[in-house]
């Protein structure tokens, strides 16, 4: 590997100054690639996280996923520009700062999208990215614990698992949603994604089962593989076009090391870190990068440009759910029984991954898969939990699949550890007003419904509103998002792509973007396991380009 650095891995080992491939971000997309490409012990790889161990209780025990969400610890806790759509407010973007990234912190819910979502990529003229191209790397990742069928796979890293103690809230939910003729569907990611249910979760005996637990955990001793933490990627070095290595700044080293790479750098940062990191290089549209001072070096428009995020409004009610996750006197004075019940039978409300039950359903019947996602949260998760209630009650969210708002990402300054300028935009375009507008009125009328007669308590704000005007006033002062950023490096032709078909970024060698930054529309559903699809699939593309 050549000579090593005063950086060691986490196998205690030092760092090369050279590797055939270097991993910049330990998320959804980059623990799967690293274990991937590490199989093939005829090359190095060097994977780099900016953030801590993935090894903690707050990550571990799914119900404690709140602290992730309230703390900087493993949270990059980034705060969008101000949003004209939301009423002036800045929205909040938690995102993983661990490895295994944003599947340490995320409600860990197993969904890859619609059949039509992949079609689409396509036919947008990225050949080999249709629904029958991608269920193979859906079904290689996963191990389904109810069994294997021609959707679904079994051994392979990722555990996904039902509900391990669904809290009564969910049945009221699904009864409520059968008397408005929503069908029940106890599969999301089968023959159709219409319906309401329980979600699957990437969870193994009541953990959660990040891509760290999944991908990195069983393999930590493959000496081919180093693993560096506490590390900010600063930028790409490039060579005649090409990508060299990267410049490295390790929390605990006062001075930047440069580790090269024979084959590839790859980008796994995410739709805000892989952008980022590309303007810091000196990639992107010059007039992002020389007013902060860096040297242009590649046109690439596209570049931070393409974002995408599902907006989800969220109906709140101080309802009398005994079993749910509150902040009440039941809740205070019955968690150390909760703990109890945690640890020796993995039940109770510490099992809970908030979101336990939902689905999909249509504002609009012409659309070509249902248009709107349901999560209903097993308690009061109010600014994203931030504002706390005294209540045993209940959250509904509501959240447009495909939003034709598009926003950017921009640098706020040539400092890497400088948080970067996020605008969704929000609300930009009005049919998705309209469409949201919809898709609370049909949640208004799921919570209106007999079944939450003994349960029902007074709603927070407004969004029980019965006219028009005020009923979208409440969604621009508390939609927010969902947590699903997408499509800043696009895949696809033409002047917003960043990344060809096989994830290389245009004009350059010697560099790829994988994660969920490429994906050229959102999907109709959670990203995670698509992310883990993005990585798969280009391991597959790496190894192909290399083995000729």
């Amino acid at each position: 590997m050549g000579k090593s650095h005063p950086l060691l891995s986490l196998s205690g080992a030092p760092i090369a100054d050279t590797y055939d491939y270097i991993i910049c971000g330990a998320g959804s997309a980059g623990c799967t690639l690293a274990n991937r490409l590490s199989e093939d012990e005829t090359v190095s790889v060097l994977l780099i996280e900016a953030g801590k161990s993935h090894k903690h209780f707050s990550v571990t025990v799914p119900g404690m996923g709140l602290i992730t969400m309230l703390t900087k610890s493993r949270n990059w806790a980034f705060n969008t520009v101000p949003q004209a759509g939301l009423n002036g407010r800045k929205g909040f973007q938690p995102r993983g700062k661990m490895l295994g990234g944003s599947s340490g912190s995320n409600a860990m819910i197993y969904i890859r999208g619609h059949k039509a979502d992949y079609d689409n990529w396509a036919a947008l003229g990225n050949k080999g990215w249709a629904y029958k191209d991608v269920l193979p790397y859906f079904k290689k990742s996963q191990h389904r614990e109810a069994g294997a069928d021609e959707y679904h796979g079994q051994g392979g890293p990722l555990n996904v698992a039902p509900i391990a103690d669904p809290g009564s809230v969910n049945a009221t939910f699904i009864q409520a949603c059968k008397a408005l003729q929503i069908p029940h569907n106890p599969d999301f990611n089968g023959a159709r994604q219409e319906g309401v249910g329980l979600y699957e979760v990437t969870q193994k005996n009541a953990e959660r089962w990040s891509t760290a637990r999944a991908f990195l955990d069983p393999i930590m001793d493959r000496p081919n593989l180093h693993i560096v933490k506490n590390t900010t990627v600063e930028k790409v070095t490039l060579e005649n076009k090409k990508a060299t290595g990267v410049i490295l700044k390790p929390k605990s080293e006062k001075i930047p090391l440069t580790v090269l790479a024979k084959r590839e750098v790859i980008l796994c940062a995410g739709a805000f870190g892989s952008p980022q990191i590309l303007l810091l290089s000196g990639i992107g549209d010059a007039e992002k990068i020389t007013p902060h001072g860096i040297q242009h070096h590649h046109d690439l428009k596209g570049v931070g440009e393409n974002l995408q995020d599902h907006l989800d409004y969220t109906l709140s009610y101080d309802g009398f759910v005994k079993d749910n996750f509150s902040v009440s006197w039941r809740g205070i004075f019955g968690f150390p029984k909760q703990i109890w019940k945690y640890r020796k039978h993995r039940k109770g409300v510490l099992t809970t991954n908030y979101a336990e039950s939902g689905g999909f359903i249509y504002a609009d019947r012409q659309e070509p898969s249902p248009d709107l996602q349901l999560h209903l949260i097993r308690g009061i998760v109010d600014d994203h939990g931030r504002k706390m209630h005294f209540s045993n009650g209940y959250t509904l969210h509501v959240c447009v699949l495909r939003p034709h708002s598009r926003g950017t990402l921009t640098l706020a300054s040539n400092d890497p550890s400088a948080a970067p300028l996020i605008d969704p935009a929000y609300l930009s375009d009005e049919r998705d007003m309209d469409k949201l507008y919809q898709g609370a009125r049909l949640a208004q009328n799921i919570l209106q419904s007999s079944a939450w007669s003994t349960v029902r308590g007074k709603p927070y704000y407004d969004c029980d509103a019965k006219d028009e005007e005020t009923l979208k006033e409440d969604i621009r002062n508390h939609s927010d998002t969902v947590y699903h950023p997408v499509g800043t490096c696009k895949m696809g032709k033409g002047d917003e792509a960043v990344v060809d078909a096989r994830l290389r970024v245009y004009g350059l060698t010697g560099l790829r973007v994988i994660d969920a930054s490429i994906m050229p529309q959102i999907i109709s559903g959670n990203t995670n396991a698509p992310t883990i699809m993005i990585a798969e699939k280009g391991a597959d593309m790496i190894k192909e380009d290399w083995s000729h």
